[in-house]
């Protein structure tokens, strides 16, 4: 079994001490950016080993898994199990089938139905990856009570209005933790 780099806990346990620690409410706001810091880091952290030592992206490898745990699964199934859109999983699917690592199937009349399950290629990926598979941020948002879940859902809400955040779509596409990079500007001859 692979092992993931270490996330500095005791980065995280000082953190959340100051934390305890802080009354003055102006600090508030700092604090809070350094767990969103913590996060977003160990979700890069784990994006980059996952991609280096696995060639896929997260995404692809939280597919993978979740094939796993229920072979032959719809692409609209598969989708809504991630929290994404078709087209996005679908496109996902694309690639890895490129890759060897599923395999799509017709099986019904409606030739528009096509169910999905992972090759031999794509079961020995699996069995030698880290856990969990299906990414760090999603195993332990999943492992949060509900009422852990609810509050954080509702404040976030409240900081994503502040934010006014417009683009309801990216709310549908995987988390891309390694940015593109940016085109450089063509020199001029």
């Amino acid at each position: 079994m692979a092992i993931l780099p270490k996330i500095n806990r005791n980065a995280m346990d000082k953190t959340a001490l100051q934390t305890r620690k802080t009354d003055d409410s102006k600090q508030w706001p700092y604090e809070v950016l350094k767990q969103f810091r913590l996060i977003f880091k160990a979700v890069q952290q784990h994006s980059q080993w996952v991609e280096t030592h696995c060639g896929v992206t997260s995404a692809q490898l939280w597919a993978l898994w979740e094939l796993s745990k229920t072979p032959g699964l719809k692409v609209t199934e598969l989708a809504k199990t991630m929290s994404i859109h078709h087209s996005t999983a679908s496109n996902m699917l694309d690639k890895l089938a490129k890759k060897g690592l599923i395999l799509r199937e017709r099986v019904s009349e409606d030739q528009r139905v096509v169910t999905v399950t992972l090759t031999q290629e794509g079961i020995e990926l699996l069995n030698q990856v880290p856990t969990p598979p299906q990414g760090i941020l999603q195993h332990a948002l999943f492992d949060l009570p509900e009422n852990v879940l609810k509050s954080l859902a509702k404040n976030l809400d409240v900081l994503v209005q502040e934010m006014k955040i417009k683009d309801d779509e990216a709310a549908m596409l995987p988390i891309n933790a390694l940015p593109k990079k940016p085109l450089s500007p063509r020199k001029k001859a």
